[in-house]
């Protein structure tokens, strides 16, 4: 019952986790790069800070909840595709630590002078962010397979 109610709860944030990240990447970040540079700053500035408030701890809470289904299915036919998909939430985690971050720390300071400088640094935020889309996607794919291999439907 307990690892049944841990991989509800995983898949559940894993899954809006994942959905978050392909509506951001197909939908909003597109649509913000129609407006003018300066409205595209003022735009991903107020983005940056909406998502930094709720982001670490969504994340988080669905790299915590995969790591504790893998632990949980140990010695199941689930496991190793329920570590993979936390294997995959933890380098999303990683890169979007090490990557994203700083970025959206240097744009939050960004004024209307620094257009040019906007431009270079949403181009590796983008890179990075579709890096972090296709973690999300194997992971979650991941985590319901071994959902399903466990038994736990």
């Amino acid at each position: 019952m307990l690892l049944k109610t841990v991989r509800s709860v995983n898949l559940l944030l894993a899954g809006t986790l994942t959905g978050n990240e392909l509506g951001t990447w197909a939908a909003v970040h597109p649509a913000v790069e129609e407006l003018s540079p300066a409205e595209r700053l003022r735009a991903e500035q107020a983005l940056t800070r909406r998502f930094g408030a709720i982001m670490p701890a969504w994340m988080g809470a669905a790299l915590a909840s995969s790591f504790a289904a893998a632990l949980l299915s140990r010695g199941s036919a689930g496991f190793r595709s329920t570590l993979f998909g936390a294997l995959c939430f933890a380098a999303m985690l990683a890169s979007t630590r090490l990557g994203n971050v700083p970025i959206n720390d240097r744009t939050l300071k960004l004024t209307e002078d620094d257009i040019e400088e906007f431009g270079r640094l949403r181009d590796r935020w983008g890179r990075l962010h579709t890096l972090r889309v296709a973690l999300t996607t194997v992971g979650l794919a991941a985590l319901v397979s071994g959902a399903l291999a466990g038994g736990e439907r």
